[in-house]
């Protein structure tokens, strides 16, 4: 995590082709066979409270965030005559080794307990002060997936134990 002007721009640029790239790379492999199949089907994206919501010093994780419901808006146009639906599941802090990871990270950058960063930097804008739990994600991929109608296209869903509310 480093502020966008001392961010290596190598590091921009594989950030963006981890969440963009293989986004799209997947998206143009799987389409022509939902057209084809004539049933359609669902993509269902992978963001973050960080599609919608900015924090300091994650510039290239937000943009690719971001661009990820731009993307689904896209393909939920140019899915639709065919019954193609986009949509993006935008989960708060799920604690994966990633966020293990960060934990200690952040402890020690801001001199602070483990414990805090967890209750007063992760969770603090949580309703309950939970994780957001991988069912609690796998749970909205099926509702997702089981709508099975356009009325349910080009969307995006915060599941973040309302960090973020719209």
């Amino acid at each position: 995590m480093h502020p966008i002007e001392e961010f290596p721009f190598a590091d921009w640029k594989k950030m963006l082709a981890i969440h963009l790239d293989g986004a799209f790379l997947t998206t143009k492999a799987c389409l022509p066979h939902m057209q084809a199949s004539g049933k359609g089907g669902s993509i269902i994206y992978m963001g973050s409270v960080h599609s919608k919501e900015a924090s300091m010093l994650k510039a290239p994780y937000v943009t690719a965030k971001h661009g990820l419901i731009g993307l689904a808006k896209v393909i939920a146009k140019e899915g639709a005559a065919h019954g193609v639906r986009a949509n993006v599941i935008c989960p708060g802090f799920v604690r994966t080794p990633l966020v293990d990871k960060q934990i200690p990270e952040q402890a020690k950058k801001l001199g602070i307990s483990e414990a805090d960063v967890i209750k007063n930097v992760m969770l603090k804008d949580t309703v309950d002060g939970e994780f957001t739990t991988v069912a609690d994600v796998a749970e909205t991929a099926v509702f997702f997936a089981g709508f099975e109608s356009n009325a349910l296209t080009g969307q995006s869903l915060v599941v973040s134990h309302g960090w973020f509310m719209q």
